[in-house]
This record gives structure tokens, C-alpha cells and sequence, in this order.
């Protein structure tokens, strides 16, 4: 999902940074009332990291990463996860890969936005009291339509690019998500059924969603 430096004039690169820090700004009057959302949001910066670091390959015009979308919104909620995805290419950025930080502000939004679009959609529901029951064919919805959104952004920052990319070549980028959007449904319940069974602990009902989740 990642945009390689070049791709992108300075303007389109400095409208996509302003976009990013207003949808974050917008959104961080969240923080104000509910603080543990703070320590959320560190938790799932550091494991969305960890993720695109253990697993990560260049398929045609972009990188295809463990994100671990679903884990991570289904353990730490909306907001973590939306400010816990810049935070993480932040601090990717800044530790393995500098030169990405060129293009932190599109790369944000092309996690960000898709993710908003979800929750929006149908996410919130899941935590709902007596909301929607969190089971493999509903976090595989969630993942195809995230996931879509994804490769979805992808192709829209490289349409604005500076030289024209081969659609077959996004194709073959988009195609590679299948098989991620498929079995991360499988990872994120497991998660889930292990935080389950500590949800009456300070810890888990402190640092994450999962106790308000109901699972099938």
C-alpha cells in the first residue's frame, strides 16, 4: 500500500499531507472523552509496526503488508486504530524506512480513509450493545471492504501520479490482497477469543474493545 517517492509532484504530496493532519485533527475530540483511547492508540501503532515488518513484498506498483486491520480495529477500537495507522508508518518511517516518510500523509490516507468509510458503513455496529455478532463471516466482510478501500486509494494516488502505471500492474497489486482479506478473519478471531477470556481484568477492559464485542 505503500506510494514510492517519486510517484507524486509536491503539491499532490503536500495537499495529501494537509488532508491527513485535518482528518486527524477532526477526529481527536474522541481523545478528550475517553483517555484510555491514548494508551490504545500506542498499543496499536506498535503492533500494526510490528506487523509490516514481520511479513512485507513488492507486488507490481506497491507493497503488499500484514496490516492486521481487523486485529487491531476489533481489539483497539476506531480511533486507536485510525491514529494508531499514522502513528505506525510514522514510526516506520523514522526506524526502518525514511524515505517513506516523503509520503506519510498519502500513505496514511490510504489506510485512514478506507477504514473511516467502514466504521461508518457497518463497523460501529459491532460494538453496539447487542450489536452485530463478531464472527469469521462478518470480519471477512469487514476485511474485504477495508481491504478494497485499500487497493482502492492505491490506484486512485496513482492515477494522480506522474507517469501512467499499467493497469494490469494495479491489478496484480489488488489481486495479491485476496488471500490477506481471506485468511486475516481467521488471526483476528483467535485474538479475540484469547482476549475474551480475561475480559473481566483491569488490563483488558483498560486497553481494549473486546469485552464490548460480542462473538458468535
Amino acid at each position: 500500500m505503500h506510494i514510492e517517492p517519486g510517484v507524486l509532484d509536491a503539491a499532490k504530496i503536500a495537499t495529501a499531507n494537509a488532508t491527513a493532519i485535518g482528518t486527524l485533527t477532526a477526529s481527536a475530540y474522541g481523545f478528550v472523552r475517553r483517555p484510555a483511547d491514548l494508551a490504545r492508540t500506542v498499543l496499536a501503532a506498535g503492533f500494526f509496526s510490528i506487523f509490516m515488518q514481520l511479513w512485507h513484498m513488492q507486488v507490481g506498483p506497491s507493497e503488499l503488508h500484514l496490516i492486521g486491520a481487523s486485529a487491531i480495529y476489533f481489539t483497539f477500537g476506531f480511533l486507536p486504530t485510525l491514529f494508531g495507522f499514522a502513528l505506525g508508518l510514522a514510526l516506520q518511517g523514522l526506524l526502518f524506512e525514511p524515505q517513506d516518510l516523503v509520503h506519510l500523509g498519502v500513505n496514511s490516507l490510504s489506510l485512514m480513509v478506507p477504514l473511516i468509510a467502514v466504521h461508518a458503513a457497518f463497523g460501529h455496529r459491532f460494538f453496539r450493545r447487542d450489536g452485530l455478532e463478531t464472527r469469521w463471516s462478518s470480519v471477512l466482510k469487514f476485511d474485504a471492504a477495508y481491504y478494497a478501500g485499500v487497493v482502492a486509494m492505491v490506484g486512485f494516488w496513482l492515477a494522480l501520479g506522474r507517469e501512467p502505471t499499467p493497469f494490469a500492474s494495479w491489478a496484480t497489486f489488488a489481486a495479491s490482497y485476496l488471500p490477506l482479506a481471506a485468511l486475516e478473519p481467521l488471526f483476528t478471531l483467535l485474538v479475540l477469543k484469547g482476549l475474551k477470556r480475561f475480559e473481566a481484568s483491569a488490563p483488558v477492559r483498560t486497553l481494549s474493545v473486546a469485552p464490548q464485542l460480542r462473538l458468535a
